[in-house]
């Protein structure tokens, strides 16, 4: 079966594809070309394409690939009924919580211009609007007020329980130790 695609050419980094009429069987660079029918050049979107002779191979039954095809659409070169184009692939997004195409709309804050940014400024310098003064007594409310304690006053606590322990636990021969020194 003939098969219309691209034959990669140019120089390395820079792309340049021929439009050729191939047996299916063969690598497109094997060299074994029934006909060239066009060029492309990706780089600047132009493609030059000889009308008459895909047409006729298309009567012919030769296979368009998927991108030739859609370079024929471009060119006005019509398509025959038979010809349907495969599904487009779409692969797996690995981390997609971490691109910027897939963050949720409300993430995205716009960075203020130079001209809004004094007025920023002066409205904050002010007293707080009616809409914030609640928002932060209610933050302020949530948070319980509790005294942290810090590292020190923690090894300070057992410390303490160890001397508040009533005397029928100790020896008496603590309580005597501890006697001795009042008198």
């Amino acid at each position: 079966m003939l098969t219309i695609r691209m034959q990669r050419k140019g120089r390395s980094g820079h792309a340049q594809f021929r439009v050729i009429v191939q047996d299916s069987r063969f690598h497109p660079s094997s060299g074994r070309v029934v006909a060239y029918v066009g060029s492309y050049d990706p780089h600047t979107k132009a493609a030059t394409l000889d009308g008459e002779k895909i047409s006729t191979y298309l009567t012919k039954g030769a296979q368009p690939s998927d991108r030739v095809a859609k370079l024929l659409q471009k060119e006005g070169i019509k398509l025959p009924g038979w010809f349907s184009a495969s599904a487009p692939k779409f692969g797996k997004v690995r981390n997609a919580d971490k691109r910027r195409s897939t963050r949720p709309p409300e993430s995205k804050i716009p960075a203020p211009t130079k001209a809004e940014a004094p007025a920023e400024a002066e409205t904050s310098a002010e007293a707080p609007t009616e809409a914030e003064a609640p928002a932060k007594n209610a933050a302020t409310e949530e948070t319980p007020a509790e005294p942290v304690k810090t590292p020190a006053e923690n090894a300070e606590a057992p410390a303490e329980e160890a001397s508040a322990e009533p005397a029928e636990s100790q020896t008496p021969a603590e309580e005597v130790s501890k006697e001795a020194p009042k008198a």
